[in-house]
């Protein structure tokens, strides 16, 4: 089978992208699209000293957020409700005793107006031990309250670019020439401005014999935007500077390659610089392809319309016939 091999004096990789120089000891996608992080598991210390607690429920996704909450709230008040039928219900004034399961609810209601500093006053506690646990619940309430107005505080007040990326990336014409090129739009009413993209294709190539991974930064037909009001179609024109050059679709498919996406623009709201990362591997990039458009007049004629259902929608293309030589061409 064909190997396209590249030369270091004409395409030279690249040693600052953090996944390491010409390694081959990575495995899987370097970045995942879904959590927009690096695709990496570390080992060798706890679990504890792993996480950061902080950024970890500051990302996680919102229903996950709240149902986590809910569930502390509930398990942090069934613990103290057993601590307090433990000690015994007659220490505790107001109760109206019953079965054994109205009791637990009673102390289990008890200890969540306790927890949340309410206080209704049918409910006291009496005696010594009663007393004690109800100021540290009260105490720890006052804590966790406290801490979640804070993660509620920081998931709602961080700045985030909220863009969409397309699903595929696109081998299409461009010019007299092709080019591989993805969409990106933001989804939100948030306003991004200087807008800039860079990519870096992550490819297996062969060095001395050993199949290596090299990463190469692609140039861009437009790498900055004023403003990002409408969808982008990013371009990188692929000629006889392009690492793809020369390759055929079956190159495409059988190469393993990964196209890593770093966007930074400025959101004016905040006043601060927004970070999003995505990928693209070979299984993704379809050959031949043309974006449709995905923004019109309104009906009216006085907005345009962008139809974010249509971001990864294309229609099949020809590609022209000259494309760029690759710079050498191996047989093993």
């Amino acid at each position: 089978m064909a190997f396209r091999k590249r030369l270091s004096s004409r395409l030279k990789s690249e040693t600052n992208t953090g996944f390491g120089a010409n390694s081959t000891d990575s495995a899987g996608r370097f970045y995942d699209p879904t959590n927009k992080r690096a695709n990496v598991t570390k080992r060798g210390v706890g679990i504890l000293e792993r996480y950061s607690w902080y950024h970890t429920l500051l990302e996680t996704k919102r229903s996950k957020f709240l149902f986590f909450i809910f569930l502390i709230y509930i398990v942090v008040n069934l613990v103290f409700a057993c601590i307090y039928y433990a000690i015994g219900i007659e220490h505790l004034g107001g109760v109206n005793t019953g079965s054994p399961w109205k009791n637990f609810s009673e102390v289990f209601f008890f200890s969540t107006q306790t927890f949340t500093t309410v206080g209704y006053g049918r409910i006291s506690p009496t005696g010594f031990a009663a007393s004690a646990v109800a100021t540290m619940e009260a105490f720890l309430g006052l804590l966790s309250f406290a801490i979640a107005t804070g993660l509620f505080y920081g998931r709602f007040s961080r700045p985030q670019a909220f863009l969409k990326y397309s699903k595929v990336a696109l081998i299409a014409p461009y010019k007299d020439i092709t080019a591989l090129m993805f969409r990106i739009a933001p989804f939100k009413n948030n306003n991004l401005s200087e807008a800039e993209v860079k990519l870096t294709l992550a490819m297996q190539t062969e060095d001395n014999g050993k199949t290596v991974n090299r990463f190469y930064n692609l140039d861009l037909e437009i790498s900055k935007v004023n403003s990002m009001a409408l969808s982008w179609t990013v371009v990188h024109p692929i000629d006889e500077k392009s690492p793809l050059a020369g390759f055929s679709e079956e190159d495409v498919k059988s190469t393993r390659m990964e196209l890593m996406v770093f966007v930074k623009a400025f959101d004016e709201v905040f006043s601060n610089t927004v970070m999003s990362r995505y990928s693209y591997i070979n299984s993704e990039i379809v050959w031949g392809g043309k974006f449709r458009m995905m923004f019109y007049p309104s009906e009216d004629k006085r907005q345009t319309v962008l139809d974010l259902n249509k971001l990864s929608e294309y229609e099949k293309a020809e590609l022209p016939v000259n494309m760029p030589a690759p710079i050498e061409v191996m047989e093993s």
